[in-house]
């Protein structure tokens, strides 16, 4: 499952930099997760660095983006694909 922040998030600014994959992002209110971005830190960590740092503990699995891990594997492949592409001259 992709992650998503409540609205209990308080935008303290310390989940967005921890995100190795820029999915993180601040809204009109709180910030936000892009699930197309989301792969929970699989493939760069054991655990979700957003949650790790989160003092409110407002970024829980959306029950709405049901992925397997091995989806989740697969999203971190594409995504450090497209961005080793991007670097090609």
């Amino acid at each position: 499952m992709s992650l998503k922040i409540t609205d209990e998030c308080i935008n303290c600014d310390v989940c967005e930099p921890e995100c190795p994959n820029e999915a993180i992002y601040m809204g009109l209110e709180i910030y936000h997760i892009d699930p197309d971005l989301c792969t929970q830190c699989v493939g760069h960590f054991d655990e979700p660095q957003c949650r790790q740092v989160c003092p409110v503990d407002c970024i829980p699995l959306d029950e709405l983006k049901v992925e397997t891990p091995e989806q989740l594997l697969a999203k971190y492949h594409r995504l450090t694909a497209d961005k080793t592409e991007g670097n090609t001259p």
